[in-house]
């Protein structure tokens, strides 16, 4: 059961890293606005702080959570299709608005998914299953862009996403009755009073609240180097498909990072791994902010074509820093969760902690969209200063035993 709900997530999970930069390069293609481009991938995510908490309430009050998860992932699709279909035929504001009604159920492929873990493994294999988990978001980082770069140019991409979205739904559907108390009593409280016992649960525990709001800063800044990507490379080699290869690069870089992290022995200090592994992600986003700075400065000069390319593989690096810190980043914000959710609220918190990750995101996708569109550097420089900021965060209060 455990492969199975692995498989699945990974497919789930592949379709929606895929779908950011395969709206980004289709908008681009179809409209040549990196404006217009971010602002579908901000709309995307930008109504996930409402979906995920009432999202998190449903999946905490369902017998059988993954006919709920279904019916996320065929709305999810839904959207996608009806945007690519509607790109250079629908006025740009409708499209936009779908994105948002499609972004409401976006919470449920990330942390509604991972809330369920528990019902496909056994308390004492509960890291081991956690790390597996993380690994997934690794693999579909990887594929998700590497698929939107080599398929770039056109709504291919978007309707790749559709089928990995419809492969994982036997997975979903058929994830096990949950092992939280019945629906019968647990419906018996109002909704607004569970919201409210969710988000306490985060605000009135330390640890939680160290780490949702250090991951939200973080977020918002990898939303800069997301935007970036497929800009930078159209600046360094023409094309945006190389771009997009840029983040399938942080992507193997955090894969491997992560399967480190997962045969490691002894205990784990979570907290600690995700303050330097957010440190490692600025340095990362700093490095791709100097290529991006060199090579503009240099795109006059009769050695041109050189700096570009020189540039370009400082680039590569840069994303496989990012990688190396946002891969067990994930890994040690997870297990955290795991730690210190109470059993009952599990699904809240994680889905609550999602929504306010991606709302983040959007908010950074909204910001880095313009931004780039002036300069690309500046957008990187801001990714950085993000990540610094999550690491005060993440780091603020927190006991130095770790």
């Amino acid at each position: 059961m455990l492969w199975r709900y692995l498989a699945g997530a990974a497919a789930a999970r592949t379709a929606d890293e895929m779908s950011g930069p395969a709206l980004l390069i289709a908008g681009l293609a179809v409209t040549g606005s990196p404006v217009v481009a971010s602002w579908l991938l901000a709309g995307l995510t930008v109504s996930a702080a409402a979906g995920g908490p009432l999202l998190g309430v449903l999946l905490d009050r369902a017998r059988r959570p993954g006919r709920l998860l279904a019916g996320c992932v065929v709305a999810y699709a839904g959207g996608l299709l009806v945007i690519v279909s509607g790109l250079g035929r629908l006025p740009e504001a409708g499209l936009v608005a779908v994105a948002v009604a499609a972004g409401v159920v976006g919470p449920a492929l990330t942390g509604g998914w991972t809330a369920q873990l528990p019902t496909v493994t056994v308390p004492a294999r509960q890291d081991r299953a956690s790390a597996l988990d993380a690994m997934t978001y690794n693999v579909a980082g990887l594929a998700g862009p590497a698929l939107a770069g080599v398929i770039a140019g056109g709504p291919a991409a978007v309707l790749v996403c559709v089928a990995l979205l419809a492969a994982a739904l036997p997975a979903a559907w058929t994830l096990p009755a949950a092992r939280t108390p019945p629906p019968t009593v647990r419906a018996r409280r109002g909704i607004g009073e569970e919201l409210r016992e969710g988000f306490g649960a985060i605000l009135g525990n330390p640890a939680l609240l160290r780490a949702t709001a250090g991951s939200m800063v973080s977020c918002a800044g990898t939303a800069m180097l997301v935007v970036s990507a497929p800009v930078l490379g159209a600046r360094l080699t023409g094309s945006t498909g190389p771009g997009a290869l840029l983040l399938a690069v942080t992507a193997a870089c955090g894969l491997a990072a992560n399967a480190l992290v997962a045969r490691a022995r002894g205990p784990r200090r979570w907290d600690a791994l995700l303050v330097r592994g957010t440190a490692v992600a600025g340095a990362g986003m700093a490095l791709a902010a100097a290529a991006a700075s060199a090579s503009a400065s240099q795109a006059t000069s009769a050695t041109s074509g050189a700096a570009v390319s020189w540039a370009y593989w400082v680039a590569v690096v840069a994303a496989g820093v990012v990688g190396l810190g946002e891969g067990p980043q994930l890994t040690a914000l997870f297990s955290v969760r795991h730690r210190e959710a109470p059993a009952r609220l599990r699904a809240q918190v994680f889905t609550t902690g999602a929504s306010l990750k991606i709302t983040s995101f959007a908010v950074g996708s909204a910001v880095a969209g313009p931004l780039a569109a002036y300069s690309v550097a500046a957008a990187l420089v801001a990714g950085a200063a993000a990540q610094g900021v999550a690491v005060a965060v993440l780091t603020a209060g927190r006991p130095r035993s770790g």
